[in-house]
């Protein structure tokens, strides 16, 4: 289904939440009364601290470090390469079907290419043709 086509409510912009409206002045208080309780709570169990560690942390520069060759592998950037001008192999040769066995190649339908063994097989073949 295509965006054009989709409900509005389908749409991944505007997913933001407004602004929180209570029914009443006795609503707010008790949600306010909830919250205060919920953060109290969570400064008992050492909540707090564990988010400050956290911002603390991603904060913090990150860890760098420096990777060397193992001993012996220094480094070989002076030593230039061979530039023969030559390539590389020599061209394989083409490969071409030296046995009897297959007469030909056939094509029954469309572009579907058979081999041909014997000459019943290339008349039926002829044959299936459309």
């Amino acid at each position: 289904m295509t965006m054009h086509l989709a409900h509005p409510a389908l749409s991944t912009t505007g997913k933001k939440r407004g602004k929180v409206k209570f029914a009443s002045a006795e609503a707010k208080r008790k949600h306010e009364q909830l919250d205060q309780e919920w953060k109290e709570l969570l400064k008992r169990q050492g909540v707090e601290q564990e988010q400050k560690r956290q911002r603390r942390a991603m904060s913090a520069e990150p860890l760098s470090y420096k990777l060397s060759a193992p001993i012996g592998r220094g480094n070989t950037n002076h030593i230039p390469s061979l530039n023969s001008g030559a390539g590389v192999a020599s061209l394989a040769p083409a490969k071409v079907y030296t046995g009897t066995k297959v007469m030909g190649i056939a094509t029954m339908h469309k572009s579907n290419a058979v081999p041909v063994f014997s000459d019943e097989e290339a008349v039926e073949i002829s044959k299936m043709r459309r």
